[in-house]
C-alpha cells in the first residue's frame, strides 16, 4: 500500500514537472516573435517601409493566434480521445521543431507558415497540461497549481529576454564558441546577424528533449482512464476534425483579406471577417457538438448537461477573447513600440528591457491571481483584473514619451512591469476556472476551444491595429498614433467586465 501511494505521489510530481516545463517552453516560444520579429522582418523585407514591416509583424502574430486556436481544438480532441500524455508529447514536439526551423527562413511568408504550424502545438499543449495536472492532483492545492501554470509560461517569456540581452552583450565570445565548433565565418555571421535573431530561433527547438522525460515518468490521468473504461472516449470520431480544418481555413481567409498581400477594401474585408468568424465558430465547435450528440444518444450524458456544456463553451471563449485581445493588443506590442521611443541610433536594448520587465510582472501576478479568485470568487476577480488591466495599458501607452539620453526612463520600466503583470494575470485565472466548467470527458477539448477561440478573436482585433494607427496618425503612423491605437484596443476589457456576470460562479466547487 505504501509503495502504491509513493508511486502515485511520484507520478503526480512528475506530471506537474512535465507540464510546468511544457508551459515554460510554451511561453518561451510565444515570447520569441515579439523579441525577434522586428530584426527578422528587417532582414526578410529589406526594401519595405517600417509601416509595411509593422503590418507583417501583425499578420504573423495573427497567423500564430489562428494556429493556436486550431491546435487547441485539434490537440484537445486528441487528448480526450487518445490520452493526455500522448497528445501532450506530440504538441511539444510540434511547437519545438517548427519554431526552430524559423531560423532558416528567407521570406516573411515562410516565417508566418512555420509559426502557424508551431502554434498548433502551443495551443494544444496549454489545454492538455491543464487537464492532466488538474485531474491528477484533484482538489489539492488547485489555486497554487493554477498560479504555477500562469507563472511557468511567463518564466519562459522572461528567458527570451535574458538570453537576447546576454547574447547581444557577448557576441564576440559566442562567435568564438561557434567558430570553435567548426562553423564557417559566413555561417556564423548568418546566425548572429541583426541581434542574433536566427540563433535565438534555432535554440527554440531544444524543448523537444523534454518528451523523453514525459514518456518515461509521467502517468496518464486516472480520470481519463476511467472515462476510457466506461466507453466515453469512443464517442469521439476522426471525421469530426473536418470541422476544425474548415474553421482553420476560414480563419486564414480572414487574415489574408487584412494582410498587405491583399488589396481588398475594408468593407469587403469586414464582410469576409463576419462570415469567416461564423464558419470558424461552427467548425471549432463541431467535434464537441458531435461528441455530445453521440453521448446523449448512448445515455452517457443528459440533455441538460449538454446544454450547460455548450453554454459554458461560448461564455468561456468570450472571457478568453477579452483577455487575449487585450494582451496581444497591448503587452505583446509593448517591446516593439517602446523601441521607437529611444533616440535615433541608440544602442539601448529597449526591447530586451521591456520583455524582461513585462515577464517579471507577469510571473509575480499570475502566481497570486488564483489565490485572490479563491477568496473573492471568480466573477469579482475577473472584473477586477479587467479594470486594472485597462488602467495599466493606458498608463503605459499614454504616459511614456520619446526620450533622450543613454538609459531608459524608470517610468517606462515600471509601467512595463505593471502592464505585463496585470494583463497576464488572466493566465493564472483561466487554469483555475476553465477546468471547473467541463466534465472529464470533454475537459481538454472544452478548455482548448475556450482559450484558443479567444485567440482567433484576438487575431481579428490585432489585424485592426494598422487601421487604427492610420486613423490616428495617417499613413506615416508613428509611436504617437500607435499609442492611441493600442489604448483603444485595450478598451475591450470593458466588455469583459460585463460578460463575466453571465458566467457561472464556481468558487468552492470541485471538478466535475
Amino acid at each position: 500500500m505504501t509503495d502504491t501511494k509513493s508511486n502515485n505521489n511520484n507520478g503526480a510530481v512528475a506530471a506537474l514537472v512535465a507540464a510546468f516545463l511544457g508551459w515554460l517552453f510554451d511561453g518561451f516560444e510565444m515570447g520569441l516573435f515579439p523579441l525577434i520579429g522586428k530584426p527578422a522582418l528587417q532582414d526578410l523585407l529589406p526594401k519595405a517601409t517600417a509601416v509595411v514591416q509593422g503590418q507583417w509583424f501583425t499578420v504573423i502574430i495573427s497567423v500564430f493566434l489562428v494556429g493556436a486556436a486550431s491546435g487547441g481544438v485539434l490537440f484537445g480532441w486528441l487528448g480526450d480521445k487518445l490520452g493526455r500524455v500522448k497528445a501532450m508529447t506530440l504538441a511539444i514536439f510540434t511547437y519545438a521543431i517548427f519554431s526552430g526551423l524559423c531560423a532558416f527562413v528567407t521570406e516573411a511568408w515562410h516565417f508566418a507558415a512555420l509559426r502557424f504550424i508551431a502554434s498548433l502545438g502551443m495551443g494544444g499543449e496549454w489545454a492538455l497540461g491543464v487537464a492532466l495536472v488538474n485531474e491528477i492532483w484533484g482538489g489539492k492545492n488547485r489555486a497554487w497549481i493554477a498560479g504555477m501554470i500562469g507563472a511557468a509560461s511567463n518564466i519562459g517569456f522572461l528567458l527570451t529576454g535574458l538570453i537576447s540581452l546576454q547574447l547581444n552583450a557577448s557576441l564576440e565570445i559566442v562567435t568564438g564558441w561557434i567558430h570553435a565548433m567548426g562553423l564557417s565565418p559566413e555561417n556564423t555571421d548568418y546566425l548572429l546577424h541583426n541581434r542574433a535573431w536566427r540563433f535565438i530561433a534555432v535554440s527554440s527547438a531544444l524543448p523537444a528533449l523534454i518528451n523523453f522525460f514525459i514518456l518515461v515518468f509521467v502517468p496518464e490521468s486516472h480520470k481519463w482512464e476511467e472515462e476510457k473504461k466506461a466507453g466515453s472516449t469512443s464517442h469521439w470520431a476522426t471525421m469530426d476534425l473536418l470541422g476544425v480544418l474548415i474553421a482553420c481555413l476560414a480563419a486564414i481567409g480572414i487574415i489574408y483579406v487584412w494582410s498587405p498581400m491583399c488589396s481588398q477594401g475594408n468593407l469587403v474585408a469586414g464582410v469576409v471577417t463576419l462570415v469567416g468568424l461564423a464558419i470558424a465558430l461552427w467548425g471549432y465547435l463541431h467535434p464537441v457538438r458531435q461528441y455530445m450528440a453521440r453521448s446523449v444518444a448512448a445515455g452517457s450524458t443528459q440533455a441538460a448537461e449538454r446544454s450547460t456544456i455548450m453554454s459554458n463553451l461560448l461564455i468561456g471563449a468570450g472571457l478568453a477573447a477579452v483577455a487575449l485581445l487585450g494582451t496581444w493588443g497591448s503587452a505583446q506590442q509593448a517591446a516593439r513600440w517602446a523601441s521607437g521611443l529611444a533616440p535615433q541610433g541608440s544602442k539601448i536594448p529597449i526591447i530586451d528591457y521591456i520583455v524582461i520587465a513585462t515577464a517579471l510582472g507577469a510571473i509575480l501576478v499570475t502566481l497570486i491571481t488564483p489565490l485572490i479568485a479563491d477568496k473573492l470568487g471568480r466573477r469579482v476577480t475577473y472584473t477586477l483584473l479587467c479594470a486594472t488591466a485597462l488602467a495599466s495599458a493606458l498608463a503605459f501607452f499614454q504616459f511614456n514619451k520619446p526620450f533622450t539620453g543613454d538609459s531608459a526612463p524608470q517610468s517606462l520600466i515600471i509601467t512595463a512591469f505593471l502592464l505585463g503583470g496585470i494583463t497576464a494575470s488572466f493566465y493564472g485565472f483561466f487554469p483555475l476556472y476553465f477546468p471547473e466548467l467541463f466534465p472529464t470527458s470533454v475537459r481538454a477539448t472544452g478548455q482548448g476551444f475556450c482559450f484558443n477561440f479567444g485567440r482567433l478573436i484576438a487575431a481579428v482585433g490585432a489585424l485592426q491595429l494598422g487601421n487604427l494607427t492610420t486613423f490616428f496618425g495617417g499613413a506615416s503612423g508613428g509611436t504617437h498614433a500607435e499609442a492611441h491605437a493600442f489604448s483603444v484596443l485595450s478598451c475591450i476589457y470593458l466588455v469583459g467586465m460585463v460578460l463575466v456576470w453571465f458566467a457561472p460562479e464556481t468558487k468552492g466547487k470541485s471538478l466535475q
